[in-house]
């Protein structure tokens, strides 16, 4: 990784080709189509990993390195997870100089600190030359300051300034995710120039799929597809042939925001601008893939208080992260059974309420959980704005009353033959009515709530949302029963 917007010496950006040792195919380690079925199901098969344990435990270093050596590096990536500590720390020892330093881009986080731990700061810094800048600075940004110092100390000058600059940026900027390796051309070039220029700079990058066009300010005017570049001549002005409408990416937009530009547009990469105008990065597809997939992840580990890494984190570290989101929860159980509490005459007079009252909550929960979800998705989509806000609450008002008068008639019914009562049917079918349209209203108010004030909705959704459908369902339930039956 060289200097600004300048690829790696040797051109290597992606994983490596590494060629089967003879007797050893790629598809008898990585995958198994006949016991998966598909090659969409297909993974590290269990023999496999058998063999590469027994070899870790016999510290057989040249059986391990020929066993890992035709993994692609992802494979590779999937491999380390599944191993216990120590034996990850064995692994990443025996492969010694043979360790893909894009392997240590593609570990999960909790377990690529592990591994860089096992990693000398010198053999780090020698692994984060050979990668992009993103890369290289989302390795090192969750890094002990002492420790990612002390990395950044063995770099070269010009790899060190550039990464000090990107860690510089917000860690969900658009300036800590872009690369620098692109190319950039000025628009009174001709395409013979330019093929000239691409051809007698051995340093550029050999991985691009779009070329941007300079002014003389490095100011980004338009931007150049590889395929007009291939069926124009030689003679042709690159400003004849550009597109000047781009969209521009700022180093300080949101990644989520970016993410959300990039599918809006179907772009396959963008131009970063700095804060003057000029060019300084690019972001591509695969980066913003990335981003969605791991936004996607936390939304939904957020939804049940989990975190990232869940399964390679320790016992300790996983208690404390889920401890919180437990003692919240306890808080909102508390709350009902106190309202719970305030009936405890009614519901000793008539056990049929301790009975059916869990199935009002219940159904109240699933309903607003149902609502709530799409919410916080078309929040993060940008689906759901202040402009449509009022027609989103419409329509889930109705599908509500919709489904709260289907439910109410089927679960009255029930309770009437199950308890012998018309008059607890009715009860329990209006509540049903009642709590599931209260569900639909918290479903949609309670993440935009959160939204507008800047808390994450898909952290606290659920909290408020149960809590308000429970309450509401006990307190409509039981009130309700004691006015009408006792």
């Amino acid at each position: 990784m060289p200097d600004q917007l300048q690829p790696p010496s040797d051109g290597s950006a992606g994983p490596k080709n590494r060629s089967p040792l003879p007797g050893i195919s790629a598809d008898d380690i990585t995958v198994d189509i006949e016991t998966f079925g598909s090659a969409d199901e297909a993974h590290l098969r269990s023999d496999y990993v058998r063999e590469v344990l027994a070899a870790l435990d016999r510290d057989d270093e040249e059986n391990c390195q020929a066993l890992v050596r035709p993994l692609h590096v992802a494979d590779l990536a999937d491999l380390i997870e599944l191993l216990s500590n120590e034996r990850r720390a064995s692994l990443v020892r025996m492969l010694g100089s043979e360790l893909d330093p894009e392997l240590i881009a593609e570990l999960d986080e909790t377990v690529r600190d592990e591994v860089l731990t096992a990693l000398t700061p010198k053999d780090v810094a020698e692994a984060v030359t050979q990668l992009e800048t993103d890369d290289a600075v989302a390795i090192l940004e969750d890094i002990e300051d002492d420790r990612q110092k002390e990395i950044l100390s063995s770099l070269p000058s010009s790899d060190r300034r550039v990464i000090e600059e990107a860690l510089q940026y917000n860690e969900d900027s658009a300036g800590r995710i872009m690369q620098r390796n692109l190319i950039a051309v000025p628009e009174y070039w001709s395409v013979g120039q330019m093929l000239d220029h691409l051809r007698d700079n051995p340093d550029l990058t050999n991985e691009f799929w779009e070329i941007f066009v300079i002014d003389p300010q490095y100011k980004p005017v338009g931007t150049l597809k590889l395929s007009l570049v291939l069926r124009s001549p030689r003679s042709t002005l690159i400003s004849d042939i550009m597109e000047s409408d781009q969209l521009l990416i700022s180093v300080d937009m949101d990644k989520e925001d970016v993410a959300y530009q990039f599918n809006k547009y179907h772009m396959m990469s963008a131009a970063v601008v700095g804060h003057d105008g000029r060019l300084v990065g690019m972001i591509t597809g695969d980066d913003i893939l990335e981003i969605i997939n791991k936004e996607a992840e936390e939304d939904i580990l957020a939804l049940a208080g989990v975190t990232e890494g869940a399964l390679n984190t320790s016992a300790i570290a996983t208690t404390k992260a889920r401890f919180l989101w437990l003692l919240i929860n306890l808080g909102t159980c508390i709350l009902a059974s106190l309202v719970i509490s305030v009936f405890e005459g009614a519901i000793t007079e008539l056990v049929a309420l301790a009975v059916l009252m869990p199935i009002v909550a219940s159904m109240g929960g699933n309903a607003g959980t149902q609502t709530m979800t799409v919410a916080v998705r078309a929040l993060a989509t940008h689906q759901l704005t202040a402009s449509n806000a009022m027609r989103i609450v419409n329509k889930e008002v109705i599908v509500s009353a919709i489904n709260g008068t289907l439910f109410a008639i089927i679960m009255g019914i029930l309770a009437a033959l199950w308890f012998q009562s018309a008059e607890l049917g009715l009860v329990i079918a209006f509540a049903m009515i009642i709590n599931l349209l209260v569900a639909g209203f918290s479903g949609v108010l309670v993440p935009m709530a959160l939204d507008r004030f800047k808390i994450d909705p898909a952290v606290a959704s659920s909290v408020f949302v149960t809590t308000i459908t429970d309450v509401v369902g006990f307190v409509t339930f039981l009130g309700l029963a004691s006015v009408w039956l006792l």
